[in-house]
């Protein structure tokens, strides 16, 4: 086997312990003594190479991607996202799934769903009363959920969307029943985890199926632009469309990739704005002339800052050569996004918070990976960043916030993402 780049020489359970208390300084730390590629082993996971060079993850990611896996990476989430499922799928089916969920998420159709989230956000807003202390995170989690409601799965009606709610939140509220070794994957009775997990599938596959069923009868089908109407419609290079199954699959998995992770990014967004008076009032400023260029480099800047994600992943399935190191296959390889982030030669002053960095709209390929890259970058990237924009811009528009917290929020780790541990809480000082 391959000799392996340094890294620290903590067992397994105590990388863990750190990465998930204190993820940013645990990773920087790394790097600081082991340079941009170093070893961890973790639990679960097995041993990883971090890669923080931009070159060597440009090399990694463009060119032949054959010897590269990621779906594998993901198994564990199969249970819950179904074996269709976009994330972890490799080789030819994966790239049928992407090719077919690709259009939904592009151009004009992700331009028609701003309508739609703005008017969530202003119904959000709307709710929320002058002295009402909350955590954001909570309150952009019910916020997303109604956007994934009515753009992706086109469901309006307030009843059918309450039952998806109550059927579909719970599978998401229990993320760290994803990742239970594999004796653990049985029902031991009514309290027992996994048998929990299964009879909440049941239920919200009950619900998928259901609508998936209502939609392929709906006259109006061909008319609908929700994306669950676009992939009853698309075909894949062959003239074959998706099954119930696949529907059902990506609609689940675009529940667990978009509904989260937005509402997580939209709580770091609001806890750096309002610890940035300055950023704040130059934002409110410029969205007062029309001019969306100072919006969308916040937005930029806070994927930068706050990453949802720590790093992706690929398996490799033969010996690569990965920042002059050569590594052996089954060796995991994690493009490191927080590490590339906080690149000083790309990003001086990178602790800041500086959205003016970002204000000619540019972003380096391979030196801003919020969303990945290459052939597995996320598929809802653009409606991610839209959805974000569109929600920074009424509510601070519509409310004066504070936040409760005298500092910026810890960020912690919960299943494999990056979270502000207290939520962001903040108090409702107006709503306009």
């Amino acid at each position: 086997m391959s000799e392996l780049p340094p890294g620290p020489r903590a067992p397994a359970i105590v990388n863990t312990a750190r990465l998930v208390r204190r993820p940013l300084e645990s990773l920087l730390g790394w790097q600081k003594r082991y340079g941009d590629v170093f070893t961890v082993r973790y639990l679960i996971f097995g041993t990883g190479v971090y890669v923080a060079d931009p070159a060597a993850i440009r090399d990694l990611l463009t060119g032949d991607q054959s010897d590269l896996h990621a779906g594998e990476a993901n198994a564990p989430l199969s249970p819950v996202l179904g074996s269709n499922s976009v994330l972890v799928l490799d080789g030819p089916r994966h790239l049928r799934q992407r090719k077919l969920l690709l259009p939904p998420f592009q151009g004009s159709a992700v331009r028609s769903f701003r309508e739609v989230i703005r008017d969530v956000a202003e119904a959000e807003v709307a709710g929320w009363r002058e002295g009402a202390e909350f955590a954001m995170r909570d309150r952009m989690r019910a916020l997303t959920f109604e956007v994934i409601c009515r753009a992706v799965f086109g469901v309006t009606e307030r009843q059918r969307v309450e039952r998806l709610r109550e059927a579909l939140l719970p599978i998401m509220d229990m993320g760290a029943a994803f990742f239970l070794p594999q004796g653990l994957r049985r029902d031991f009775g009514p309290l027992s985890p996994w048998g929990r997990l299964k009879r909440r599938l049941r239920r919200a596959d009950t619900l998928l199926y259901a609508e998936i069923a209502r939609r392929r009868e709906d006259a109006d089908l061909d008319r609908r632009a929700d994306v669950l109407s676009l992939l009853l419609r698309a075909r894949d290079e062959e003239g074959e469309a998706m099954t119930d199954v696949e529907l059902r699959d990506e609609l689940m998995t675009m529940l667990a990739a978009g509904h989260e992770t937005t509402a997580t990014g939209l709580a770091f967004a609001f806890d750096l704005l309002l610890r940035h008076p300055r950023v704040l009032s130059r934002l409110k400023e410029e969205l007062a002339t029309g001019d969306d260029a100072y919006l969308e480099a916040v937005v930029t800047e806070s994927l930068r800052l706050r990453p949802v994600i720590d790093a992706s992943e690929r398996t490799l399935t033969k010996p690569r050569v990965v920042g002059d190191w050569e590594l052996p296959a089954g060796i995991r390889v994690y493009p490191a996004i927080v590490l590339v982030h906080r690149r000083e030669d790309l990003y001086p002053a990178a602790d800041q918070f500086r959205p003016e960095r970002f204000l000619d709209g540019a972003t380096e390929s391979y030196s801003w990976l919020p969303f990945g890259g290459g052939i597995r970058r996320c598929i809802g990237a653009a409606l991610a960043q839209a959805e974000m924009a569109e929600v920074i811009r009424v509510v601070t528009s519509r409310a004066e916030l504070s936040p409760v917290r005298p500092e910026l929020e810890p960020v912690v780790m919960r299943g494999i993402t990056l979270v502000p541990r207290y939520g962001t809480r903040v108090s409702v000082q107006g709503v306009g």
